[in-house]
């Protein structure tokens, strides 16, 4: 799995550019490269460049390249001039290498998802034998499937988590309050903590989801008979064990893209709105392969394959030098204060977008991806 997952990390950096900079080529480098099986663009890039992420900016330059995103074993490429790199096509007798297929990736992704509401969908209101929590072939009773027949395959979810803005005044790396977390019936728990957690302003803000996470999948074997309310369902798949109040909806025919095409974002976004708002199955933190979720979505022009850098915002320090150790900083005037800084933490990649909110794997970092983190272009310096 990590050897695949370096290759995964190394295309998605691969295909993302900074900003007008011209890439320069290694001296020692051949006329041409002819693409081998197991080639990546990173590994070719790195060998002959000296700006090795900047390849498929160059690449797309070249206007005899059909499809900047592919390229397959038998290509031929032309190194033979330091402003030029051109592709001579080879045989199409297999997959092209610089797309990340789902399955070297799919092992870390999360199935999770965002609504607008979730109030209105059928629901877990008893299992079998006044279980408290039922799995793999056992029943649990829905109430809101009037029309339920035998055959009908659902995904049970659970709503785990109430997503709104974040202050850009104070969303920072321990500021805010924590996670909204959701009760089994969906409404706000008081008194306890999730896995997953996110920057709250004091005052509120503006909704942006609830989140969904699936638990597993069942397939009715009963609609409603004589008197009864609910119909029957048989929990079909491993996965989550299943409670009252679970939440069922169809089951997707594809979960995720069969392969990412990293990239840039479509556009600059503010940082003021672009930022980590959570952390799947940890509470501040999270790391390499990791899953986050993202303040922005399909509203902000973030598709699948988007790449962006994390970065933990410079403080203001107080520069003690020139004031003095003995005040509180809050005493201080602005010209005392010195902005430090933001320090970059890592690259995420975009698997599933939403409205107002994405979800994106950590693809590699120098340090923990944390909340608050601000989102930028990859390959932003500061």
């Amino acid at each position: 799995m990590f050897k695949p997952l370096r290759t995964v990390m190394a295309a998605a950096l691969l295909t993302v550019a900074a900003y007008g900079v011209s890439a320069q080529v290694a001296g020692d480098h051949p006329d041409t490269y002819v693409v081998k099986k197991g080639d990546t663009l990173w590994d070719i890039a790195g060998r002959y460049l000296k700006k090795p992420w900047l390849w498929p900016e160059i690449w797309q330059a070249n206007p005899q390249v059909k499809n900047p995103h592919l390229i397959y074993p038998g290509d031929v490429l032309s190194l033979a001039y330091l402003d030029r790199v051109a592709l001579q096509e080879g045989p199409r007798q297999e997959a092209p290498i610089n797309a990340i297929p789902l399955s070297d990736v799919e092992a870390f992704l999360k199935d999770l998802r965002v609504v607008d509401e979730f109030e209105s969908l059928p629901y877990v209101v008893g299992l079998e034998e006044d279980r408290l929590r039922s799995s793999l072939n056992q029943v649990a009773y829905i109430k809101g499937l009037p029309d339920a027949q035998p055959g009908q395959r659902y995904m049970v979810v659970r709503p785990t988590q109430r997503y709104i803005t974040i202050d850009p005044d104070r969303c920072c790396e321990n500021s805010g309050r924590r996670a909204e977390s959701l009760d089994f019936r969906g409404q706000r728990s008081w008194g306890t903590e999730s896995l997953w957690a996110y920057q709250i302003p004091p005052s509120g803000g503006e909704p942006l989801g609830y989140e969904l996470a699936r638990q597993t999948t069942g397939t009715i074997s009963r609609g409603l008979v004589g008197d009864a309310e609910a119909a029957t369902l048989v929990i079909d798949s491993t996965g989550n064990e299943v409670r009252v109040g679970d939440r069922l909806i169809p089951v997707d025919a594809q979960s995720y893209d069969l392969q990412f095409m990293p990239h840039a974002p479509a556009q600059e976004l503010p940082v003021e709105k672009a930022r980590v708002i959570a952390v799947a199955d940890m509470v501040t933190s999270g790391g390499t392969r990791d899953v986050v979720a993202l303040s922005v979505g399909t509203a902000d022009g973030v598709d699948n394959g988007t790449v962006f850098s994390t970065w933990r915002q410079g403080n203001v320090e107080v520069d003690r030098v020139q004031a003095g150790i003995d005040r509180s900083p809050d005493a201080h005037g602005r010209g005392s204060k010195v902005k430090l800084p933001d320090e970059f933490a890592s690259h995420v990649m975009v698997f599933r977008t939403f409205d107002k909110v994405s979800y994106a794997l950590v693809m590699d970092g120098v340090r923990p991806t944390r909340l608050g983190y601000r989102l930028k272009h990859p390959d932003a310096s500061n």
